[in-house]
Formats: structure tokens, sequence, C-alpha cells
């Protein structure tokens, strides 16, 4: 009985890892808020993904810039923060 019931545990726990995609991880989160026409701050990704603006800044240089390639620019308009998008 117990290990059935292990079993079907470990069957669970296994499907529950396995819902995950690439999809919906948080860098595609973080590639959808920069490919809006209006971009995204850092404010505004780091309340979608639970970051802190170091990692986010961290993520769009190494990440995206340098491992995939993407060329993101910045603008600072006045009196905001900056806003960042994938050209």
């Amino acid at each position: 009985m117990e290990a059935a019931v292990k079993e079907i545990e470990d069957k669970a726990r296994v499907e529950i890892k396995s819902t995950r995609t690439r999809a919906d991880s948080k860098q595609a989160q973080v590639i959808a808020l920069l490919q809006r026409p209006e971009g995204a701050t850092i404010e505004q990704i780091c309340e979608a993904t639970g970051w802190l603006s170091h990692t986010v800044r961290g993520t769009i240089v190494g990440a995206f810039k340098k491992k995939f390639g993407l060329e993101i620019t910045s603008v600072k308009e006045h009196g905001r923060d900056p806003v960042y998008r994938i050209a």
C-alpha cells in the first residue's frame, strides 16, 4: 500500500514540474513586456517578475543582448525612468 501511495505522489511531482514551459518563463514575460510598443521600465519588469532591479539590468545586458543577440533600446524622457524596448 505504501509503495502505491509513494508511486502516485512521485508521479504527481513529475506532472507538476513538467507543466512549466519556456513560453511561460520569467524571461519570456520580460521579452513580451519589451516587445510592447510602449516598452517597459525597470520598475514595471520588477513588478511583473518579482526580481530586483539589478537582476533585471543583468538579464537585459547579459542574457538578452549578449546571449540572445537582441537589440534593446533605452529612451530616457524628461522626468521619467528609462523605457526599454526590443528594437
